[in-house]
This record gives C-alpha cells, structure tokens and sequence, in this order.
C-alpha cells in the first residue's frame, strides 16, 4: 500500500477543525505540531474556543434527528465502507502517526489494525442493538425493551494513539445513532481529519461527524455545554477525575480512563528469555507512551539474580532511531516537555536511592539531533515508597522491584492506587488461575504482557483508572451510548378506563 501523505497533510498550511462536512479553520490561536523525530515545526494547529466548539455542538445537534431515524441496517452499511476504506488507507494513517508521535512504523501499522477493528466490531450493530421481548409478561400485556442513542456526544483522546483511542469511541457512537465530536490531542491532530474524510467518503451524512483541534479551553466548552449528553475520556487520572465529577454535575455520562502504573510479576518457574523480551516490548514500545505500557517488573524470589543480566543488554542494546527505519524498535519521545518530564522523574529515581542499572538520558541521534530522543532507562531496587515507583512516568522507564515470594507480589500489585493493566508470567497454572482471580486490576495478562482486550470484550482498568460505570467499546461500549426504554403494551377488547389504585402486578 502506498505511504503517500494526502495534500491537507502534506501543505504548510494550519491544521484546523472539520465541522458539518467543511473544513474550518478558525482561531485566534494557534500551536506548532513538531515532528518528534527532527524536532522542527511542520505545521500549526488551530485552538478552538467556545465559539467554535459550540458551532460543532450545534451541527450535531441539527444532524441528529435523521441520523437517530436512520435503520441501524443502513449505518452498519456506512461503517463497512468506512472499513473498506481503512483498509485500503492504513498505510497512510500509520505514516501520518509516525510523522506527528513518532512511533515506530510497524507500531503504528499495529494502533490502526486495532482501531479497525472496532470498526469491525461496529459493523454488528443490528445485532448489538436488540432488546429483550417477554411475550404474556401479564395476561394479555406483552413487555419488551429497545435501546436507543442518546444525542450528541463528545470524545477527548490523547497524544499516544491518535488513531486507535478515537476508535475505540466514535464507530460505535455513530453506529448506535448518536452524532459526534471528536476533541483530539493538539500533538498529533492530523489523522483526525483524515479520518473523518473518509466517513464522509463512505457516505456519512455531514455533521454526524466533527472534530474541533484544541486545548483545556475546548474541553471546558465540551464538558460544560447542555447539549453534550456524554463524554469519553483518556487521559491523566487527575484531569479524568476532575472531568467525571464536571460531567455528573452538568448531568453528562462521563467514562473517564485515567492513568496507570502496569505491573509484570515473573515467578521463578517463568521461562526468563521470553519475560525479558516480553518486558523489554510492553516496557519501551511506542516509548513507553502507552497506557498499558509495563512499568514495573515484579521479580519473585531469585528471578532477579538470574533475569537483571538479561534486561540491562538487551536495555543498553535497544535500536532507537527513526520510526521509518526498518530496524528501529523505539522512536523518539512526543515533544521536548515530554522529554523534560520524564527526565526529571529519572533524576528523582537516582536521588530516591534507587540503582540506575541503564541510564537513557544521554541518547542523542546523529542523523537528527534535534530530535525529542531519550533512550531505555533500567531500574533496580526500586521500593514501593518511591515517587518512581508510585508516579506514572508515561516514557521509556522500566523499575524493578524484588519481593521474596507470590504473596508479596500479589500484595504489592493490589496495594497500588492504579488498577489499569497487570501481566504474570508463570508455566504453573494453579499460580495463575489464583492471580487471575485475586488480583485487583481491570485488565490481566498470563504470559500475555500487554492484555488489550479483543473489541468485542471491552478496555477499563479499575480504581483511579477508570472513573465511570462502563468500559469503552465491546457491549459496554454499546451500554455506554445508548439508553434502554422499556415498553408495556396491552390490546384487550375493551379497556377499562376506571381509576386504578393498586401497584400493577402480574397476573
């Protein structure tokens, strides 16, 4: 498949907003969108105020009514051909993510397959939307239940996946009947709008769709306007909070996922080769700038003796370099204040006291030294204490903690605030089945390090890192945004019109 960028993308103009089928490009301020890899500024971003925001609000409202009337049938058909034409353009996609996150390319091809699927998944929604029937749930009154869309909703996503997070959203939004607006990350806003060419590609009616570029400003708008019914949120576990409680009080759904700390427990019985390469992947693939990234390595017993050796070489042998280089294995950070965080999370660990086994602060590119580069960090014995241990660092840092057997491990994981993602490597099945059902973490891996569910399951993690009922996409997904209406019906020859002053019960 071809790479080749499409002309909005590759222009030096602003990026802008896509409202009601027309591209805008209003604002009165702007942010540069920097390629990671060289550090320049290839283009600027448009921030929307509340003006524009309730522009987009106001177009999906108008949209709505049909597009709720619409035969479920008939927007399945507009989401095959917008898989269609996701198939055929994923290679464009990636390439667009590599350009603005720098990931690597190969991991970028890996978010807009997992984005699609979700499409897939949206696809089913005739299925997905059917309700329950009770035929004589009362003598001659017959009860069944429809779900139906709520409106206008709202999507706010994050810089690490600017193709698979949206998905994980708006398909099965639209697909239920609701209309859309997509606030995306102002770091990599560009496959946004490339996306929402293609729904109108596939036959999306204008409006049903819109994405507003923007900051906290737009989100405030979003959160805080009376026709935004729900919202959807990845992000920081305090803005997530913060956001759940605005919503609720503004009278919104609000599923908000917030941060993570992702253990991996290796028991000693784990087959050491593969845990290391496992760790080596979850740990600095796409920089660590994943949600269900593995941040910490639980090492049971003597697995740390004998398992440090072999992460500290392949650590100080990572490839890191251009995402489009065909060896690379890490690219560069998202921006320079990235970088200076998670730098600064390195320099807390080392006054912590804990061993820094591979130090990545020092990486630098000859082929692009202006780059946000930072290489693979290793450390041991971190204790739980420690900020590096409590924070999410959101990079390329892996801390190693000892622990003397299973119970302590499972003590620490649970002990955690986060309860986002969590990995056991073990060749004992009785270890696992037990950590499976004890652990108090939302999504667990067995000898799987990254546990991203399948689309028809569902992503959530559990304490502060999920705030919400429901967790996006799968059947949740589908909960999320529609609301159920019960519906009692009675055809009697003759209805009684007479006062009734009992609880109607069945008879």
């Amino acid at each position: 498949m071809s790479t080749t960028l499409p002309t909005f993308y590759t222009d030096t103009t602003d990026v802008g907003h896509h409202i009601g089928g027309q591209a805008l490009h209003t604002a009165t301020r702007h942010a540069p969108v920097h390629n990671p890899t060289t550090g320049a500024v290839a283009r600027r971003v448009c921030l929307a105020d509340a003006a524009t925001v309730h522009q987009a609000v106001a177009t999906a409202r108008a949209a709505f009514p049909a597009w709720a009337d619409t035969p479920p049938i008939q927007r399945a058909r507009v989401m095959f051909r917008f898989l269609a034409l996701l198939n055929q353009h994923r290679d464009t996609l990636a390439a667009m993510v590599t350009s603005e996150h720098g990931k690597v390319f190969t991991d970028a091809q890996g978010e807009v397959t997992r984005g699609i699927e979700i499409v897939e998944f949206a696809c089913g929604i005739p299925q997905l939307l059917k309700g329950d029937h009770t035929e004589q749930a009362s003598t001659g009154i017959d009860n069944w239940t429809v779900r139906q869309p709520l409106g206008v909703v709202a999507g706010v996503t994050p810089f690490n996946f600017p193709v698979m997070v949206p998905c994980w959203m708006f398909p099965l939004a639209i697909a239920t009947g609701n209309t859309f607006v997509l606030k995306p990350s102002p770091l990599d806003p560009s496959p946004s709008l490339f996306m929402a060419r293609l729904l109108e590609e596939a036959g999306l009616p204008p409006g049903v769709f819109n994405v507003v570029q923007g900051d906290k400003d737009a989100v405030d708008a979003l959160i805080e306007h009376p026709d935004v019914a729900a919202l959807s949120f990845v992000g920081s576990t305090p803005i997530a909070r913060s956001l759940y409680e605005r919503g609720a009080h503004h009278g919104k759904r609000v599923q908000a996922l917030g941060g993570a700390k992702n253990h991996m427990v290796v028991l000693p019985d784990a087959d050491l080769d593969k845990a290391a390469e496992a760790l080596i992947g979850a740990a600095y693939g796409s920089a660590g700038e994943r949600c269900m990234a593995i941040s910490v390595a639980v090492l049971v017993g003597d697995v740390a003796e004998r398992l440090m050796p072999l992460l500290e070489a392949r650590t100080r042998a990572l490839k890191v370099t251009s995402g489009l280089h065909a060896d690379a294995e890490m690219g560069p950070i998202i921006s320079q204040a990235a970088r200076q965080r998670i730098v600064g999370c390195i320099d807390a660990g080392v006054a912590e006291g804990a061993t820094l086994r591979v130090d990545g602060r020092q990486h630098s590119s000859a082929e692009h030294p202006d780059g946000f580069w930072l290489g693979g960090t290793l450390f041991d014995h971190v204790q739980p204490h420690m900020k590096l241990y409590q924070d999410e660092i959101f990079g390329p840092v892996l801390s190693c903690v000892r622990v003397a057997d299973a119970g302590q491990a499972l003590a620490l994981v649970n002990g955690h605030a986060f309860g986002n993602g969590v990995a056991l490597f073990t060749r004992s099945g009785q270890a696992a089945r037990e950590f499976a059902r004890r652990v108090q973490v939302g999504m667990v891996g067995i000898n799987v390090p990254i546990p991203v569910p399948m689309a028809w399951q569902g992503f959530g993690g559990w304490k502060q890192s999920l705030f919400g009922d429901m967790h996006v996409y799968g059947e949740e997904g589908v909960r999320f945004y529609t609301r159920q209406k019960s519906i009692m019906q009675r055809w009697p020859d003759e209805v009684d019109t007479g006062n009734a002053f009992v609880m109607p019960t069945a008879r």
